[in-house]
């Protein structure tokens, strides 16, 4: 194995083999893989590959100067590039850091009805109006949200199959817990995950050497390259505010309610000083945002509290790269994996559920006395998922599920260090297998219905 297998792989097998494919976005945070995967597709797909880079290659900017037509725009790169060979029907054009050229999405349209050639766009969600791409081209393009490795991502990594993560799941589906070897090895492979993250750079490093020898150094160096591109991406906010907030996370994540409050950012920080700095912070995918619910009950949209939220790191490495060195030092030399109150833990599952497609939600009583990690959904109930970082009492689910006053909520799920298992109330998954959860759901559905 010369590199890591990613889910956009088979996304982009799919797409090449769809006749009334459209010219394809992929965007995600800085440094997640986008660039590899397509590179890795179109050489295995294509005789032909013209691969742009915005960034790199400042001068492919004035392509669409004549204009948005295609034999335009392949006439001004022949003339930048006179090598380049453009066989219609087997030739691939790569326009990456989209970012660098918003006026490449305006082509998309233009590509599309042509015809004769296949593209893939790839940006960062950093310095870039997704909003204003997304209006250009409307009807004539796909757009796909890529991430950090998943588990599932980092299981195929080690080396381990889709027919043995098949086997996880029907112990899932069957709610069997997982014998003791699968279930030892699966909590070994999930303490990794937990300190690595979900880097390709990061993963590739550990699988390479077969230990953590200068995962760290790469988890800081990916948080200080954070820190250069907000400096250098941050429009139209102050970019000092935008790094207190993004440098403040680990300090709220380690607070029992962690809750994000503006106030405590810096020395007399107002709210209304900060408008916008959240979402550019989750826009650019560098954060997950969590938000309380008013009420646990159905619809989650609109349900909630905008200004009352809890911010996740976008990768859980993140977090670990954030840890002071007494946590860092706790945490890989003790295994204490509840360091700084369970937010790992929590932050990861964040992750998983993030990259599955689900919003994220939590409720806490003003009385502080209830109190649940995050909601899903399925058909016709809302799920609560509690994420424990202790085994323990689940004294919160219990209080949910039994109280008369949030009849949309029938039985709930808890993530912990712990086998599969359940009772009348709730079900118990290993953290690790979070990353199976919506298929889990989806297929209960499906019986419902059937």
């Amino acid at each position: 194995m010369n590199r890591l297998r990613r889910k956009i792989d088979a996304i982009l097998v799919e797409w090449s083999a769809n006749k009334e494919r459209m010219p394809l976005i992929i965007k995600g945070a800085r440094q997640i893989g986008k660039t590899e995967a397509i590179s890795h597709f179109a050489d295995k797909h294509y005789q032909n590959v013209i691969a742009i880079n915005f960034v790199l290659q400042k001068e492919y900017r004035s392509i669409f100067d004549d204009g948005y037509e295609v034999d335009a725009i392949l006439r001004n790169i022949s003339f930048l590039n006179p090598a380049l060979k453009m066989e219609p029907g087997n030739t691939l054009i790569f326009f990456d850091e989209l970012q660098a050229c918003p006026d490449c999405a305006t082509s998309l349209k233009a590509f599309k009805l042509d015809g004769r050639y296949d593209v893939i766009c790839s940006g960062s969600l950093m310095g870039i109006s997704y909003q204003e791409i997304e209006s250009n081209s409307v009807g004539y393009k796909e757009d796909i949200t890529m991430y950090p490795l998943d588990f599932e991502e980092y299981l195929w990594g080690k080396g381990y199959s889709d027919e043995q993560v098949e086997i996880l799941y029907q112990h899932m589906r069957k709610l069997k817990p997982l014998p003791s070897t699968a279930m030892s090895v699966l909590r070994e492979a999930f303490r990794e995950y937990l300190i690595l993250g979900g880097m390709p750079a990061v993963v590739w490093s550990f699988i390479q050497k077969g230990n953590y020898s200068g995962t760290l150094a790469l988890q800081k160096q990916l948080l200080l390259d954070y820190e250069e591109d907000i400096t250098k991406y941050a429009q139209g906010l102050e970019q000092t505010k935008i790094l207190n907030v993004y440098r403040k996370i680990p300090v709220f994540l380690g607070k029992d309610n962690k809750k994000f409050q503006i106030s405590k950012v810096a020395h007399g920080a107002r709210s209304r000083e900060y408008v916008g700095v959240s979402d550019w912070l989750k826009n650019a995918g560098i954060v997950n945002i969590c938000y309380c619910l008013e009420h646990p009950e159905l619809p989650l949209k609109g349900n909630y509290d905008p200004d009352n939220y809890r911010m996740y790191y976008g990768d859980t490495g993140l977090l670990i790269a954030a840890l002071d060195d007494e946590a860092q030092a706790d945490l890989r030399q003790n295994k204490n994996f509840g360091v700084y109150k369970g937010a790992l833990f929590e932050n990861i599952v964040a992750q998983m559920l993030v990259a599955q497609g689900y919003g994220l939600y939590f409720f806490r009583n003003r009385t502080a006395t209830l109190e649940m990690d995050f909601f899903i959904r399925d058909a016709e109930s809302l799920i609560p998922v509690e994420v424990k970082a202790k085994n323990g009492a689940a004294k919160s689910l219990n209080a949910l599920i039994d109280n008369t006053a949030y009849p949309d909520i029938r039985r709930g799920i808890k993530l912990g260090d712990t086998n599969i298992g359940c009772n009348d109330k709730f079900i118990t998954f290993p953290y690790a297998l979070t990353f199976l959860l919506k298929r889990w759901i989806m297929e209960r559905i499906q019986r419902a219905n059937s």
